[in-house]
């Protein structure tokens, strides 16, 4: 009788069994598969509480569609690849590739090290690297016509779910499912492959078909919430592609599906982008040292409330609006004139959705030093935002009770009525029409005075 053959699929951002063709590869490759998930210290140091608990509870999820028989194991990612292939008798490691520039690195050592990694998808529609200038085959600069080029390209459908998976029952020292507790008085999206299919089949009823009129709006349930769940791989980008018509609202989901994969792309061409100015010249910006300003700004006491209700929704959820991401970072870009990399590391440890590619490009385009065309101009007002996108005020209360209590005409300018700071609403930090001018003397001191190209 022959021997049982099996192959090793090590998830990484990929926690899901539907529409993974790493995992169908691994599955046709073997009799029995070994499913594995690798702590990895590096990334664990790097993540914040909140994403880390999203971690572990993903994990568990993933683990009961395997029939628990994931493998959680802790330590170098090749010996344990090598001690797993010498117990099972495995020929083959199985992965969707990785693109950004720590797992790409954390892939090309395992190699070295002689262990043979099968590629098989990837976390994107359409890879890095693969939507390219037809005239010059150089990559895109700009996201409009990316976007073109990345539509003409076009995407596989969806991979077939598995019909069953026969894999190997771990031992009970495997089984080293982290232990990482919610912080106190922190709400977070549930995690898990099913609780991603179900969000998307929830916004799909109640929320896509008018997603371009009401993505904006802070205060309401308008957007996907899908981000935390593309980031850990609990659905795939084709599975939301696929279900997308031509309308106008629909056409501005898959555009911002679209941003996703744009951001992977330029910090594929430019893997420095993450810490490094993609435009190089604004290092030599003038900017302020983080003080008192950078602390009102993380704890949301900047006395901008459409500001400070989006800071303590991040630090309470792991999550912010799309629309208040922007406000936030032009405020600290060009209000508090701090580099945008202090943001940006502060979103790393709150955000549960956190992916390198899209923090790192999301915060270089609101700073003006990023992939945009006419970049540094564009300052967002705090005040006039939350007029227009929150109308109400119904997000501010949310998020900051020491307003509760003013009308809509009010809140967003509380320093213009008596009753605006009676319940310990913090003043002003800053004068934003004053910084507003500053910044852009700032600019004037590099001479850059006019839309460049940002590689320039």
């Amino acid at each position: 009788m022959s021997a049982t053959k099996r192959s090793i699929i090590w998830f990484r951002r990929d926690l899901r069994i539907s529409d993974n063709p790493a995992l169908l590869a691994a599955i046709e490759a073997a009799d029995e598969i070994v499913p594995v998930f690798i702590l990895d210290p590096t990334l664990i140091g790097t993540s914040g509480s909140k994403r880390l608990a999203y971690l572990g509870q993903s994990l568990r999820a993933l683990d009961e569609s395997l029939n628990n028989s994931l493998h959680v194991m802790v330590g170098n990612q090749a010996e344990v690849l090598k001690e797993l292939m010498a117990r099972y008798g495995t020929t083959s490691v199985h992965i969707s590739a990785e693109f950004e520039p720590y797992g790409a690195a954390r892939d090309l050592r395992v190699e070295e090290a002689g262990i043979p990694l099968i590629r098989t998808g990837s976390p994107y529609a359409v890879a890095p690297g693969r939507v390219v200038k037809p005239s010059d085959a150089t990559p895109y600069k700009v996201y409009t016509p990316f976007y073109r080029g990345w539509c003409l390209h076009g995407w596989r459908k969806p991979a077939t779910v598995p019909k069953t998976i026969n894999a190997v029952k771990p031992k009970d020292a495997d089984r080293n499912f982290p232990d990482w507790p919610m912080p106190d008085g922190v709400s977070i999206t549930p995690a898990g492959e099913k609780a991603a299919l179900e969000r998307w089949k929830y916004f799909q009823k109640n929320g896509l078909d008018n997603y371009d009129e009401t993505r904006n709006l802070a205060g309401i349930d308008g957007t996907s919430k899908l981000s935390a769940h593309l980031k850990w791989g609990e659905i795939h980008p084709r599975t939301l592609l696929l279900h997308l018509g031509e309308s106008k609202a629909h056409d501005t989901f898959r555009k911002e599906i679209a941003w996703r994969e744009f951001y992977a792309d330029v910090l594929f061409h430019n893997p420095g982008t993450d810490q490094d100015y993609y435009a190089p010249r604004f290092a030599q910006m003038r900017y302020n040292e983080p003080g008192a300003h950078f602390d009102a700004w993380k704890t949301g006491h900047t006395g901008f409330p459409f500001v400070d209700a989006a800071m303590r929704q991040l630090v309470h959820e792991g999550w912010m609006h799309n629309r208040t991401r922007m406000v936030v970072a032009s405020f600290l870009v060009k209000d508090l004139h701090l580099e945008w990399q202090l943001g940006a590391d502060f979103f790393m440890e709150h955000l549960v959705d956190f992916d390198v590619a899209s923090n790192a490009h999301g915060w270089q385009w609101t700073a003006g030093t990023g992939t945009d065309a006419s970049p540094y101009y564009r300052v967002f007002n705090p005040i006039e935002q939350g007029k227009r996108f929150d109308a109400d005020g119904d997000y501010i209360r949310k998020y900051v009770p020491e307003l509760a209590h003013l009308s809509a005409a009010e809140i967003h300018e509380p320093w213009l009525y008596l009753d605006g700071y009676s319940k310990g609403y913090p003043e002003r930090i800053v004068d934003h029409a004053v910084e507003r001018l500053e910044s852009l003397e700032r600019l004037k001191e590099i001479k850059l005075d006019k839309p460049l190209d940002p590689r320039a």
